[in-house]
């Protein structure tokens, strides 16, 4: 797993039959059983079920194993919290102790198996919990609770106990079915599923995950601030019930508006982006911390693309990938989810954003940052800033952002400029900065935002500068107001504002991958497995016809073991040739002086030859020979490959190539399945995407082209992904439109 201190298993899950969230094997899902069609053809899963949870939050029965009431003791303490919350949620509580005949004045039983009657949720206040957990399934209660920690996070004698613990959860979960069999939310774990939920909010709610139960306080405080939260699914170690399980079923609930998460590691790539496709489908904005950007650990890779692709920017494409807002830091967390939860979807596709100050310099400073951010912001046309130069004075500018120099007080004329400016079609968003309170004016300018707000299906946002935060304008007006999005920073409004705008048109456009992905390997799959050799890297020869198999289009080329074929071959492949020295060793042949370029007679290609086999006798690298290939006219240099990533498995990766391909680091990055849309919005990544549409005179290049052979490398990744660990197609050149691309060189690695 990746970056986490709770010490999550990663997962794999390829070839071992449906799974569940949660990384369990299914032998159902949702009542049917496991097919090979609910498989891709790397054997990783299509479908995953949804819990049904309903009975873990809001249960009608609840055993408390360990209960106490004597003072002084934890138990008590939790015991009291848990026994409060059974009388919020209606259930029954019954506490399990061998040593006490009541708790806090109820009968108490000395084991599970002397519960009278089946529980829905059992909480295991007990050090160890694995001696419970084939008595808890005996008795059929459905979910259990477990706080005790130095499992898996204490280093691989926990991960050991983890594993027993998960295990005997699987065991009941086969003898049971994942529909009736009993379901593990920790170790690790604490509380905050059992907090005090405010009731008198409306309103979409925000549902929260988090592997770290304090890192979710400042979310589950927005309900002082009148955000609505209705669930809080604290994960710790993940030995069975996981994050993704909660996503899945946040996503279907109706009150649920946004999915708030803070993760340290990801159990199961796959059961995250199914999940996430879940919530995707449903329109459901998924929002998230995911630490672990830096120090995500270093590995060896021949290919470039190994050494281009790190473990978080893998994560991040996958996020990306199916519409996960990722943002940095708990602040941006809650603004960003309260707004997403609560905000309509944007009109048609406006995404305009316009600025209305009492500041110019305030209004000035905002547009830099939300132009830096991508935020597209529209001048008004000149027929509205006449309109709102009826209502502010003519020296002043309307342009967009919208300075009034004061927002009027005294009359009709401050409404009148906000209604006239969310009435512009351009306009999406309006932004209004108060960079601190200056009554009555602050408190007028809020009124009629929030009246205005009230009126339109354009969001309206505020930020509210004020240090203090107890101004009545702030505190009754904006934020007793579910219309207008308050906020308490430039950056954070931004963040928020851009990941609204985005997820909107990620949702309007979202097909899901899942249901097209490949299911049976295609006919190029046997020629290519043919070619694999486990454990070796194959020379660029091999690699070629690797690439051949699957359709993509290489220089006419032969391998010679000779200077007088050498010859020979340059005459059929035709002058100009290339010539370069191949062999299995040989990762990165030009640093090493293997590979020369535009021979256009015999006598060349002739002492090419020997000079090539010299310097790989010097090198002391073994050659299965020489390639006398096709010279290809120049365009533009790409990289696209595939590298294993240990939590998502092969991902295809494609940027800018040739020789200085290390240096750029300019490079997309998708996990498969994925279709063609976002084999085209990787090129939209790139930094240097202007050279794909032609720069300094060059003509474009054939993006068709250059998509197809993303679209047949991830093909091949995925059905070689037991036997292919990378491949690195440097430089694929990509030709003048019309006219394809063609993989000059390549390397692949066997597992």
């Amino acid at each position: 797993m990746l970056g986490s201190t709770h010490g999550t298993l990663t997962t794999d899950s390829r070839r071992t039959g449906v799974v569940a969230c949660g990384g369990q094997p299914a032998p159902a899902v949702h009542g049917r059983p496991a097919a090979t069609d609910d498989l891709d053809v790397s054997g990783r899963p299509l479908y995953a079920g949804v819990p049904d949870l309903d009975r873990f939050f809001r249960p009608e029965s609840v055993a408390v194993v360990g209960a106490s009431d004597a003072e002084g003791r934890p138990n008590t303490g939790i015991t009291r919290q848990l026994l409060a919350w059974a009388g919020r949620v209606g259930a029954r509580l019954h506490p399990v102790h061998p040593a006490r005949e009541s708790v806090f004045g109820l009968p108490c039983v000395p084991s599970v198996t002397d519960l009278p009657e089946q529980v829905d949720l059992a909480v295991l206040l007990v050090a160890d919990p694995l001696p419970l957990i084939e008595q808890l399934a005996d008795a059929k209660v459905r979910f259990a609770v477990a706080f005790a920690s130095g499992f898996a996070e204490t280093g691989a004698e926990g991960a050991a106990a983890q594993e027993r613990l998960a295990e005997a959860v699987r065991r009941s979960l086969r003898r049971s079915g994942p529909r009736s069999g009993l379901r593990l939310l920790g170790p690790n774990t604490n509380l905050n599923a059992f907090e005090e939920f405010r009731d008198d909010l409306e309103g979409p709610a925000i549902a929260l995950i988090t592997q770290s139960g304090h890192q979710g306080r400042p979310l589950f405080a927005l309900q002082e601030l009148g955000i609505r939260l209705s669930h809080w699914a604290p994960t710790g170690n993940e030995a069975d019930l996981e994050s993704a399980d909660f996503i899945s079923y946040f996503a279907e609930r109706p009150e649920v508006g946004a999915i708030a998460c803070y993760l340290e590691g990801l159990k199961d790539g796959r059961s995250f982006l199914l999940a996430a496709d879940r919530a995707a489908r449903r329109g459901v904005p998924v929002v998230a911390v995911k630490v672990g950007r830096t120090g995500a650990g270093a590995r060896t890779a021949a290919s470039h693309t190994g050494k281009l692709t790190g473990a978080d920017a893998v994560v991040d494409a996958a996020m990306r990938q199916y519409g996960v807002v990722r943002v940095d830091g708990l602040d941006e967390l809650q603004d960003t989810a309260a707004l997403l939860a609560r905000a309509r979807p944007p009109a048609g596709s406006c995404d305009g954003v316009a600025v209305y100050s009492i500041s110019g310099g305030t209004g000035a400073h905002f547009c830099d940052l939300a132009t830096e951010a991508g935020l597209r912001l529209p001048a008004l046309s000149a027929a509205k800033q006449a309109e709102l130069h009826r209502w502010i004075p003519e020296y002043l500018d309307v342009t967009n952002p919208v300075d009034n120099g004061g927002h009027p007080v005294g009359d009709w004329r401050g409404r009148r400029i906000i209604d006239a400016i969310l009435a512009d079609p351009a306009v999406g968003v309006l932004v209004c900065p108060i960079t601190g309170p200056f009554p009555p004016m602050s408190d007028r300018l809020a009124r009629d935002l929030v009246d205005a707000a009230e009126e339109t299906d354009k969001l309206v946002c505020v930020v509210w500068g004020s240090p203090v935060g107890t101004e009545s304008a702030y505190r009754e007006t904006l934020l007793g107001s579910s219309r207008v999005a308050t906020f308490r920073t430039f950056a954070n409004c931004i963040t928020a504002v851009r990941a609204h705008l985005d997820h909107a048109r990620f949702a309007a456009a979202y097909r899901s991958p899942f249901d097209e992905a490949p299911r049976t390997p295609s006919p190029s799959f046997r020629k290519a497995q043919a070619l694999m050799r486990p454990g070796s890297r194959l020379s660029e020869h091999a690699a070629k016809q690797l690439l051949r198999a699957y359709g993509i289009r290489v220089p006419r080329e032969q391998l010679v073991t000779s200077a007088a074929a050498a010859v020979r071959a340059a005459g059929l492949v035709g002058y100009p040739v290339v010539m370069k020295a191949s062999g299995a060793r040989l990762a990165h042949k030009t640093e090493l002086g293997l590979v020369r370029i535009g021979l256009t007679s015999a006598s060349q290609v002739r002492d090419t030859y020997r000079e090539l086999t010299d310097t790989a006798r010097y090198e002391d690298v073994p050659l299965d020979g020489v390639l006398v290939c096709q010279m290809v006219e120049p365009g533009v240099e790409m990289v696209v490959g595939v590298a294993q990533d240990d939590l998502f498995g092969p991902t295809v990766t494609v940027g800018l190539g040739g020789v200085l391909v290390e240096v750029l680091r300019d490079t997309a990055v998708r996990v498969p399945p994925f279709g063609e849309e976002q084999a085209r919005s990787m090129l939209d990544e790139l930094r240097g995407r202007a050279l794909l549409d032609g720069v300094r005179g060059r003509p474009p290049a054939d993006l068709d082209a250059l998509v197809e052979v993303v679209l047949r490398v991830q093909r091949m990744a995925l059905e070689l992904d037991g036997d292919l660990s990378e491949l690195d197609i440097n430089p694929l050149m990509v030709l003048p439109r019309g006219q394809g691309a063609v993989a000059l060189d390549a390397l692949a690695v066997c597992r």
